[in-house]
């Protein structure tokens, strides 16, 4: 999903003379960490200094990193003055948007420029990295402890779910900071009102959608992104797939046209036509949360993050109306939610002491302090709800801070994460990029009424085939 979040406004953290140093350091889309290390107080450093390893192992060294311009990010590049003084590593980060950081990175990797020690990586994207040898493995660096406590980092906490994304044959290439899944949204006041449940199949999801779809008064029953793209359509479109018992591989092959794959894409297809808005089928996630938030749709299947959006009470007609539930299971009894995260690779063209820098940065940001002081702990309004650690899901401090989301919002995503997830919903190969883009086409080429769903698929099929023939 995430190569749709919109940008976010820059976060003001707690500390006004260091905000003062970060906002004049940014500059075209770049924010160079600039502020002395004495901003960072001795105190503010303790958690971090209770980690049995040297930080300043790499002191002097600077690195860079891409990331998007979201909210989140803003959070943690606000703290980086504390990672400076705990370092004495100096890090630049540079904001690329959702559209192009996949490029910039994958053209930094292949020429080998190293412009970027780390990167927010697609998780769909470690299989090429690693067929190309692109980024490190990452298994020696947690189990060296020179650079990693393994008690204090405790890599086991942060959610199996994130990390198995990010892992290729078992092993790990990046450490995931940010991520979501997808669940239900739902209007609870006016199911309450009708005596509806949250769907636990699909055959209720549409049930539930008929009995609130009345479009002439401006309420449509359901809502799911149709805007063609690798992590538009084909983040939801998997999803419904596994729930009709389809997979993508048969004997080894690459499968896109099977039975079951037709039957879920008329099932995609004639649920938008039944029940959402016309123009959802070039929607991406913003205009769903939006309409949603204007009280004109029943209920959405996204990413638990779009809270933030709906919850906005300057902007949402609906805060206090607003219920979670889990992904609904389809005809083969799954229920298979599409997951996401941001993480972060080294890449492999650095040298060894930049390599160094660049693990004591991601540990930096994926620990679980950091992750607390740019989620509940964070002085601004945008307090993050993708945090990587199951022990802070399941926190009082987290849950106070989400109090607002709405109700069942923790448990919904957490039983997701915990129960729905499948590492292997979309196909993980080094091809992804080109097979995705083919599967969207297809897949809208079907939404918007140019194909049927077998046509469709079978000219996916063979487009794919010659991709992996090439």
């Amino acid at each position: 999903m995430r190569d749709s979040i919109h940008a976010a406004a820059p976060a003001e953290g707690p500390d006004t003379t260091r905000r003062t140093l970060l906002q004049a350091a940014a500059s075209a889309g770049a924010l160079a960490a600039v502020a002395p290390a004495a901003l960072a107080q001795a105190d503010d450093l303790a958690p971090y200094r209770a980690a049995k390893i040297n930080w300043r192992q790499a002191e002097g060294e600077q690195i860079s990193a891409a990331v998007i311009p979201a909210g989140y990010f803003e959070n943690l590049i606000g703290l980086l003055p504390q990672f400076e003084a705990l370092t004495g590593i100096r890090v630049r980060v540079e904001k690329v948007p959702p559209g192009q950081i996949r490029q910039k990175a994958m053209l930094d990797l292949s020429s080998k420029t190293a412009t970027y020690a780390t990167h927010a990586a697609d998780p769909m994207y470690y299989p090429l990295y690693v067929a190309n040898r692109w980024v490190e493995p990452l298994d020696r660096y947690l189990a060296d402890p020179a650079l990693t406590d393994a008690a204090w980092f405790n890599y086991n906490d942060i959610l199996k779910a994130w990390r198995d994304a990010d892992s290729v044959d078992g092993k790990p290439y990046g450490i995931p900071f940010d991520g979501e899944v997808t669940v239900q949204v739902y209007r609870k006041d006016l199911y309450d009102a009708k005596g509806l449940r949250p769907a636990e199949t699909y055959d209720q999801l549409l049930a539930n959608a008929k009995a609130l779809h009345d479009p002439n008064n401006r309420m449509f029953g359901l809502a799911m992104r149709g805007f063609a793209g690798a992590g538009q359509n084909m983040y939801i479109y998997p999803s419904i797939l596994r729930g009709f018992g389809g997979s993508w591989f048969q004997g080894g092959n690459l499968v896109v046209n099977s039975p079951q794959a037709v039957q879920a894409l008329d099932w995609y297809v004639n649920a938008l036509t039944q029940y959402a808005p016309p123009a959802v089928r070039n929607w991406n996630w913003p205009d769903i949360a939006d309409a949603f938030s204007q009280g004109t749709i029943g209920c959405y299947l996204d990413a638990h993050s779009s809270a933030a959006v709906i919850t906005n009470p300057e902007k949402s007609k609906v805060v206090g109306k607003i219920g979670y539930a889990r992904w609904p299971k389809g005809p083969s009894g799954r229920g298979v939610t599409s997951i996401w995260n941001w993480g972060f690779p080294i890449n492999a063209t650095l040298s060894e002491r930049a390599k160094r820098a660049t693990w004591l940065f991601i540990t930096w940001a994926t620990c679980a302090e950091t992750q607390a002081r740019t989620s509940w702990k964070f002085a601004g309004p945008g307090k993050r709800s993708g945090i990587n650690r199951l022990s802070q899901w399941r926190s009082a401090e987290f849950a106070a801070a989400m109090g607002d989301a709405g109700h069942n919002f923790i448990p919904a995503a957490l039983q997701s994460l915990e129960q729905d997830t499948d590492v292997d919903w979309r196909p993980r190969v080094p091809q992804w990029p080109a097979i995705g883009e083919a599967m969207a086409t297809s897949i809208q080429a079907a939404l918007v009424g140019q194909k049927r769903s077998k046509e469709a698929l079978d000219e996916a099929q063979a487009r794919i085939t010659q991709l992996l023939r090439s």
